[in-house]
């Protein structure tokens, strides 16, 4: 093998190595392709994930709220592409709690995805009603860039006070 393959398999190996390193960062600001967006802190020490998430499509009228998001991740500390799993409560607007379970996913140009799961179930009257209690969907969100610390979320959300003019 001549140097340009060697130069070449020297590159090659280099690259694989970069990219098998590389991890999957939970931490960030998320955007699925509904317009959601949700805020992750991941806490290494214990595995938990908190944030905040503010829903891009409702089944109400009401208006919109962040709401908090609770959950964990799995894996090894040395994980490369994570498995987690998160809770979301709809108090402000509307009876019903979602649970997200997905993994986080790099390409080979390093854009991370994390492909989701969920499961969202509704308050209903009683027992009876229970099958049009729940969602079930999938989503995929896709990193955007950080503007800055602190909770990004605040600046985000819509406004739910209306007008003066149309107050009355």
């Amino acid at each position: 093998m001549g140097n340009s393959g060697l130069a070449l398999l020297a590159l090659a190996l280099v690259t694989l190595g970069t990219t098998a390193h590389r991890k999957c960062q939970l931490s960030g600001l998320w955007q699925n392709e509904l317009g959601s967006l949700m805020e992750i802190h991941e806490r290494s020490k214990d595995r938990e994930l908190t944030g905040r998430y503010l829903t891009g499509v409702t089944a109400t009228s009401n208006c919109i709220h962040q709401v908090l998001l609770q959950g964990s991740w799995h894996g090894p500390a040395r994980r490369v592409l994570p498995t987690f799993g998160f809770i979301v409560t709809w108090e402000k607007f509307s009876n019903s709690t979602t649970a997200f379970v997905g993994q986080c996913f790099m390409d080979e140009s390093g854009q991370e995805t994390l492909r989701t799961t969920w499961l969202l179930w509704e308050e209903v009257e009683s027992p009876k009603d229970d099958w049009k209690a729940i969602r079930v969907g999938t989503n995929v969100f896709t990193r955007r860039p950080n503007p800055g610390p602190g909770h990004i979320l605040d600046t985000m959300t819509p406004s739910c006070e209306l007008p003066p003019s149309e107050a009355q």
